[in-house]
């Protein structure tokens, strides 16, 4: 009988053993598949796939434990919910927070779940390498009646005084915009195109400011209240592989705006919108776009408007090539106020496909946006500007090139070449239009364009200040 206990007992202690064996081999397994992942994630340069949009779940699965040791920090972890109701703006801020200390640290918003979060500054300066892996969805609240009466409605998510932080991921950032595109202030609302006497504050999506070493790549935004994305005061910003739309008629809802910013590439994207696909204004210089779809609608992409209030405005080496733009009332425009100060200089647009496009090529130091602007002796000086290989379409209500120039600060150094732009429908418009405008031709234009000012004007207004943006 002892032997007999002394067999079932040996038997048993060799089962448990090898039973903790193979436990022992699969928690090494999945530790081993864990990292993988972290490690896919804290690779910043690597392409996502687009992911689909979906609905949460009806029971939600349970959110991986916060992982601040190791880097990774998902919003439900922190106590988003992701249900598309509740407002998940704390959780957000929680894991901002907590991933804002660590070195190379990611943020995970999940695919499957739609944060709502309120209006919010993701404050820095943060550790080094910050990622926010967008994969599912974030959305404001659903218009002005529910904006929280504390929040501001002139932006909904900042991010400030941040350095090397990467927002992107296969996910969608939802403005919500149609609530506030209808506003009766609104241009397209008031008849004829008029405005209507109200609140007009509507938000910008995504705001930079005073940041550095930016990366925004593979986000698809839709519907945003206004601007979708917004750099100020930035430095070194790589934007890429951006998907942007929203309706032809929704107003202010420019695609990307830069102001005070220098060092930007912005590459590989798609804008379809109601406003400036690309719009770049005071102070930025060195500045290059390229692999641009802008349209259908919108108003293509945008220097300007500079000088508005009379005021001072550098801008300089801006380069847009290899881009399309299509079914869009302009096409490559500079524009400014008359009254302003100041310079735009070193502008190459080159490679450019037009695509039924009412404007292809447009110089305006008239522009305003009422009919009782006055006249004004001072004005933000245009030259060295090139055009080169801008080739396409054009609606024939307009001449499809327009150089509008200052009366007292002519627009300089104005070059074309391999220029050839056809009528969509009707007949040839042979008469670009010209206004105190110098340059000249490279190779001859399709149309002729005989209208530019041989050489270099007589003078220039004496209190232009041209050399305060040489000198800022």
């Amino acid at each position: 009988m002892a032997s007999l206990s002394n067999t079932l007992l040996v038997t048993f202690y060799m089962t448990f053993a090898l039973s903790l064996l193979l436990l022992c081999s699969h928690v090494v397994t999945a530790r081993y598949h864990h990292h993988g992942h972290r490690g896919h994630h804290n690779n910043k340069k690597q392409h996502k796939h687009n992911s689909h949009i979906s609905y949460p779940p009806s029971i939600s699965p349970e959110p991986s434990p916060s992982a601040g040791d190791e880097g990774i920090y998902d919003v439900r972890s922190f106590g988003a919910v992701g249900d598309g109701f509740t407002d998940d703006t704390e959780g957000f801020k929680a894991a901002w927070d907590a991933a804002c200390e660590v070195e190379s640290a990611v943020i995970h918003v999940p695919v499957g779940y739609s944060f709502m979060i309120q209006s919010t500054i993701f404050t820095g300066p943060c550790q080094s390498g910050l990622v926010f892996q967008l994969e599912g969805t974030i959305m404001p609240p659903d218009g002005p009646e529910s904006w929280g009466s504390n929040k501001s409605k002139r932006q909904w998510l900042v991010f400030y005084r941040v350095n090397e932080l990467s927002l992107q991921g296969g996910g969608v950032i939802d403005g919500r915009g149609e609530e506030w595109w209808n506003l009766p202030c609104k241009p397209h609302k008031g008849p004829n195109g008029s405005t209507l006497p109200g609140p007009c504050d509507s938000p910008i999506a995504i705001r930079f400011f005073m940041s550095s070493n930016l990366t925004v790549q593979g986000i698809k935004m839709k519907n945003s209240p206004q601007f979708n994305f917004r750099f100020d005061n930035c430095k070194n910003v790589h934007i890429e592989s951006l998907h942007i739309t929203a309706p032809i008629w929704s107003p202010n809802t420019d695609g990307i705006h830069i102001e005070q910013t220098s060092n930007v590439e912005i590459y590989d994207s798609l804008i379809s919108n109601g406003d400036d696909c690309v719009s770049i204004g005071a102070g930025c210089y060195d500045v290059d776009i390229r692999n641009l779809t802008c349209g259908p609608g919108g108003h293509g992409i945008s220097i300007g408007s500079l000088g508005n209030h009379n005021s001072r405005a550098c801008v300089s080496n801006i380069t847009v090539r290899d881009s399309v733009i299509k079914q869009s009332d302009n096409g490559v425009r500079i524009k400014t106020w008359q009254g302003g100060f100041g310079a735009v200089s070193g502008v190459a647009f080159l490679n450019i496909h037009m695509d039924n496009v009412r404007n292809p090529i447009i110089i305006d130091q008239f522009y305003c946006l009422s009919k009782d602007c006055s006249n004004r002796t001072s004005a933000v000086s245009v030259s060295d500007i090139e055009y080169s290989s801008i080739k396409g379409t054009y609606d024939i209500r307009s001449p499809p090139m327009h150089f509008a120039c200052s009366d007292t600060i002519p627009c300089t150094n104005i070059t074309l070449s391999d220029i050839e732009l056809l009528p969509a429908k009707g007949e040839l418009v042979l008469d670009p239009f010209c206004w105190n405008a110098y340059g000249g031709q490279e190779t001859l234009t399709i149309p002729p364009i005989f209208c530019l000012l041989e050489g270099n004007p007589p003078a220039v207004f004496e209190n232009n200040d041209l050399g305060y943006c040489s000198s800022s």
